[in-house]
């Protein structure tokens, strides 16, 4: 496993670091109590792995605003000093460490060939984890990262995956070179991804390309602007979609822009309430056979916002864990 690359590096967490931000109580027990680490050589025990992705020169490189590497920082913070408690047992969850990024972004061209070394980096580090039957929970950074989760999950388990993605873009943009927009695209173009759904696209925000390709590739999807006109009812769009998923390997796929107000790469004012979000989670990850949660684009600046995505990326995480452990 390599720590770093020219360009990007990766540490494991240590004990020491994930108790300086834990906040004991006499009578509580907290989740940075009684998580796992991993060892020098990285083993580590646990159902769910949890590892942080900090850059956000995918986003860049689409055209978008920087800020994605704030958010694993942010999320950590919170998820530590969360109770853990019977609906949500420490002990089932593994913190690995982060990925950085070492460079800045300069220009498109740049960005586009240093997502496409940071494809690599996190494909390797997340096989040997999946291989041995973990769930990665990847959290941070661009929604580029999908497409290195996506290649990990289906090379350790030798099949392509199904993936659900709940986004207001469907990020099925042309292969011009690697960027947040096109994780989706790529991971189908290389055999990784054989369906993809995605719900709550604005029809503004998404090319005629986009519609046509996906239209043309048998893929699922929905628009929240029908959601909101009456045209479409989401609890009943999120029953038929689970129906699809079930008992096959498949990703679940939350990009925070799709969150109304959310602090994020493409921040927007409209757009689902968080309930709706956690609700898409708990339906999608008691479904059965859920193999991966990334949660990308998050992009906080300053204490208030890092406290909002922070704790908006917490409720997702253990929600997630919660339904899929059932």
């Amino acid at each position: 496993m390599k720590s770093r690359t020219e360009s990007f590096g990766f540490s494991f967490f240590s004990g020491e670091q994930l108790q300086s931000l834990t906040s004991v109580r006499a009578r509580e027990t907290k989740l940075g109590e009684k998580i796992n680490i991993p060892d020098s050589s990285g083993n580590v025990e646990g159902k769910y792995l949890v590892l942080g992705i900090s850059e956000d020169i995918g986003p860049q490189s689409n055209g978008g605003f920087g800020g994605a590497g704030n958010a694993f920082p942010a999320f950590l913070k919170r998820f530590l000093n969360v109770q853990s408690n019977s609906f949500l047992p420490g002990e089932s969850i593994a913190v690995l460490g982060e990925v950085r990024s070492l460079v800045s972004f300069e220009n498109m061209t740049q960005g586009r060939q240093l997502v496409a070394e940071l494809d690599d980096f996190v494909t390797s580090l997340l096989v040997p984890y999946v291989e041995a039957g973990m769930v990665p929970i990847v959290i941070g950074g661009g929604h580029n990262n999908a497409y290195p989760v996506i290649r990990a999950v289906s090379q350790a388990l030798h099949v392509p995956l199904q993936v659900i993605n709940f986004d207001p873009h469907a990020d099925f943009r042309p292969l011009e070179g690697r960027h947040s927009g096109n994780p989706f695209s790529q991971a189908y173009h290389d055999g990784f991804l054989n369906h993809y759904t995605v719900m709550g696209l604005h029809q503004s925000y998404n090319s005629q390309f986009i519609l046509d390709q996906l239209a043309e590739k048998g893929m699922q999807f929905s628009f929240f602007d029908d959601y909101i006109a009456g045209k479409a009812d989401l609890p009943a769009d999120l029953d038929r979609f689970a129906m699809r998923m079930h008992g096959r390997p498949f990703g679940i796929e939350l990009d925070l822009d799709a969150i109304a107000y959310m602090p994020s790469s493409a921040f927007s004012p409209s757009g689902f309430t968080l309930e709706q979000a956690r609700a898409y989670i708990l339906k999608m990850a008691g479904s059965g056979n859920a193999k991966y949660l990334h949660l990308p684009e998050a992009a906080p600046h300053g204490a208030v916002e890092e406290a909002i995505a922070g704790k908006a990326l917490t409720y997702l995480v253990t929600d997630f864990i919660k339904a899929n452990s059932l």
